[in-house]
C-alpha cells in the first residue's frame, strides 16, 4: 500500500493514505472566480509522482519536466509485502531511484553513494516485479513477457489513453502485450498467449520468405514452384552454353592488331577496286573512241557536195586537200595518244587485279586467324554474360529454396497453430472454475452498478485469447468508463488471494467523467466496500462538483468525507498540490 507522497519543497502538500478507501478531493470555494480551474490543482499531478517513483518513463512531455519543477525530490512511502521502504526520485536526476528501507529479501541490492543508497530505474522494475507481481528472473528473460510496468499500469490508470478500454493501458498497446496481461491477470496461462505472438513472429518471417520468392527475374514477374524451376531450367541451359564456348575460346595475344590490319586491308582493297573500276571504264571509252573515227577524204566531200547540186571550183579543191591532210594528221595524233594510254590503263588495271589479290589473299589469312581464335575483349564478355546468367541462376535457387521453406514453414505453422489453440482450450477448460469465478466478480461489479450483471467473455481464437465486456444498459452514459472500474476492481479483488500484490488501485477523475452520478455514487460505494473486504488500498481524485451526494446510501456520505485524505482549493495561489501555479 501507499503510505504518503511527499518532497523536498515546502510548498508541496504531503499527502498520507489509509488502508482501503482513500479520496483525493479537488474543491471549489466561493472565493474562487469563474475563471478558476480545479484541473490545474494537481490530481492527476499526484498520481504521475507515484507513477514516478515507480520507475515510469521521464520523456520530454512528462508533466514533471517543467522547468519550475527542476531538480525536485518526490518520495513515497510503501508498505510492500509487509516491509515498509521509503523510494525518492529527482526530477534532474531521473536516472536513479533512492530507497529506504528492508531490502534483504530484494534480488537485486542497492548500490551506495553520498547522498544514499540508490538502484538504477531498470533495476528497480525488477525488484518491484518480483516484490508486487512474483515476476521471477526467468520470466522476465522470456520473450513477450509480462513486466512490472505493463502490469502496473492497470493499477495505476494515469494517462486519457488508458482510459479507452477495460485491457488496454495504452492507446497504441500491442495485441500480444494486452493477451499476456490480461491473462495473467485472469489466472490464465499467459505463456500460451507468447508463445500465439512468436507463432505470428514465425508467419511473418515465412511472408517475408514468400514476398522474397515472389520477386522476380523480370519486372512483375510472379512464379509458383512449378513455373521457377522451368525458368531454372532455361537458365541452366543457357549456362552450360557459355561455359563450353568460354571452355573452348582461343585468345589471340594480337588479336586486336590483327583485326585492325585486317580492317586496313579491306580498306585499301577497297580502294584499288574503285581505283580499277574507273580505268576499266575509261580504257573502254578509249577503244571506243579509236573504232569510231571517220573518213573524211576530199573525194568524200565532194560526193556530199555533188548530192546536193554544189560543184567545187578547182582552186577550193586545193584548199581543201590541204585541210584533209591536216586532219588526217591530228587523227593520227589522237589515235598514238590513245593507243598509248590504252597500253598505260592496261598495265595498270593488270598492276591493281595482282594487288587485289595479293592483299584479298593476306586478308584471307589474316580473317582465318581471326576465325579460330577469340580477342580477350570477346572473351570478358562472354564471361560477364556468364557471370550474369550464374547469378540469375543463384537468384532464382534462393527464390524456389524460399518458397520450399515457405510451403514447408507455413504447413508447420498451421499445425502448431492449431495445437496450440487446441492446447490453451484444453487450459482454459481445466482452469474453468477460477475464470467462472473471475467472470461471476464482474458481473456482480456490474449489477452493483447497473441493476443488471454485465458480461466478461473470454475466448480462445486461432489467434490466442480474445477479451470483452458488456454492460447492456441502453441510454445510460460512461458505461465504457464503469467497464474499466468493474474491471479494474476485479483485477484486485483477485489478487487479494496472492502473495504477490501491489494492494493498491488508483482512478484518476477521468474514470467517472460523463457517468450518471447514480453510478458514480455506486462505484465509490463499491470500491470502499470492496477494498476493506478484500484488503487492498483504493484511491481515488475527484473534482467536488462530481461528489453525488444525493444518490449515497445510508451513511455512506459520512465514510466518504472521513475518506477524504487532502483537499485541493483553487481559491488561493498555493491550494494545489505543489503550493505553486506556473
Amino acid at each position: 500500500m501507499i503510505r504518503a507522497v511527499r518532497c523536498d519543497h515546502d510548498s508541496f502538500k504531503t499527502v498520507k493514505f489509509k488502508e482501503g478507501f482513500n479520496v483525493v478531493l479537488a474543491d471549489r470555494t466561493s472565493e474562487s472566480s469563474e475563471k478558476d480551474s480545479r484541473n490545474g490543482l494537481g490530481k492527476t499531478t499526484l498520481i504521475k509522482i507515484i507513477d514516478f517513483c515507480l520507475g515510469s518513463s521521464f520523456k520530454t512531455d512528462h508533466p514533471l519536466k517543467q522547468k519550475e519543477l527542476e531538480n525536485w525530490t518526490f518520495s513515497v512511502d510503501f508498505t510492500m509485502n509487509g516491509q515498509d521502504v521509503t523510494v525518492s526520485r529527482n526530477t534532474s536526476d531521473y536516472k536513479k531511484i533512492f530507497v529506504e528501507g528492508d531490502y534483504s529479501s530484494w534480488p537485486i541490492k542497492p548500490k551506495r553513494n553520498l547522498d544514499g543508497e540508490f538502484l538504477k530505474v531498470s533495476d528497480w522494475n525488477i525488484i518491484l516485479g518480483d516484490l508486487m507481481f512474483g515476476l521471477s528472473s526467468e520470466i522476465i528473460e522470456q520473450a513477450y513477457s509480462p513486466t512490472f510496468r505493463s502490469l502496473i499500469s492497470y493499477h495505476i490508470r494515469s494517462s486519457k489513453g488508458s482510459y479507452l478500454t477495460p485491457f488496454k493501458q495504452y492507446s497504441q498497446q500491442q495485441e500480444w502485450d494486452i493477451q499476456v496481461n490480461n491473462a495473467y491477470f485472469l489466472g490464465l496461462n499467459w505463456e500460451y498467449a507468447s508463445q500465439f505472438q512468436m507463432l505470428k513472429d514465425k508467419k511473418n518471417t515465412l511472408d517475408k520468405l514468400k514476398r522474397a520468392a515472389k520477386q522476380g527475374l523480370l519486372s512483375g514477374y510472379i512464379g509458383t514452384l512449378g513455373e521457377l524451376e522451368a525458368e531454372k531450367i532455361g537458365i541452366v541451359e543457357k549456362v552450360d552454353e557459355y561455359k563450353t564456348a568460354l571452355a573452348t575460346f582461343k585468345v589471340h595475344p594480337q588479336y586486336s592488331d590483327i583485326e585492325k590490319e585486317a580492317n586496313l586491308l579491306t580498306k585499301n582493297i577497297h580502294k584499288i577496286v574503285n581505283k580499277r573500276f574507273t580505268n576499266k571504264q575509261l580504257l573502254t571509252a578509249y577503244e571506243e573512241s579509236i573504232s569510231e573515227e571517220k573518213d573524211v577524204s576530199t573525194k568524200k566531200v565532194e560526193n556530199v557536195y555533188q548530192e546536193a547540186g554544189l560543184f567545187f571550183p578547182d582552186r577550193l579543191k586545193v584548199k581543201l586537200n590541204d585541210l584533209v591532210v591536216f586532219h588526217e594528221q591530228v587523227i593520227a595524233n589522237r589515235k598514238s595518244y590513245l593507243e598509248t594510254e590504252i597500253k598505260k590503263l592496261k598495265r595498270e588495271i593488270a598492276s591493281q587485279d595482282e594487288k587485289v589479290s595479293l592483299l584479298s589473299k593476306k586478308r584471307a589469312e589474316l580473317l582465318e586467324i581471326l576465325q579460330k581464335h577469340g580477342a580477350l575483349e570477346e572473351y570478358n564478355k562472354l564471361q560477364t554474360k556468364l557471370t550474369s546468367l550464374e547469378q540469375k541462376l543463384n537468384e532464382i535457387n534462393d527464390r524456389i529454396k524460399n518458397l520450399k521453406t515457405f510451403e514447408k514453414g507455413l504447413s508447420d505453422y498451421k499445425i502448431k497453430k492449431e495445437e496450440l489453440r487446441q492446447k490453451t482450450r484444453r487450459d482454459f477448460d481445466e482452469r474453468k472454475e477460477s475464470v467462472n469465478k473471475a467472470l461471476s466478480i464482474f458481473n456482480k461489479n456490474s449489477e452493483y452498478l447497473y441493476s443488471e450483471p454485465g458480461l466478461l467473455s473470454i475466448d480462445i481464437t486461432d489467434m490466442g485469447y480474445k477479451y470483452n465486456v458488456e454492460i447492456r444498459r441502453a441510454g445510460s452514459h460512461g458505461i465504457g468508463n464503469m467497464k474499466i472500474f468493474c474491471y479494474d476492481l476485479l483485477i484486485n479483488q483477485l489478487e487479494s488471494k496472492r502473495s504477490n500484490k501491489p494492494s493498491f488501485l488508483i482512478h484518476d477523475s477521468t474514470i467517472f467523467d460523463g457517468v450518471d452520478e447514480r453510478q458514480v455514487a455506486r462505484a465509490l460505494e463499491l470500491a470502499q466496500k470492496e477494498s476493506e473486504n478484500n484488503g487492498f488500498q483504493y484511491i481515488c481524485t475527484i473534482n467536488s462538483d462530481m461528489i453525488p451526494l444525493k444518490d449515497f446510501k445510508d451513511n455512506f456520505e459520512k465514510i466518504f468525507n472521513d475518506s477524504i485524505r487532502i483537499r485541493f482549493t483553487d481559491a488561493t495561489e498555493d491550494g494545489g498540490l505543489l503550493g505553486i501555479r506556473f
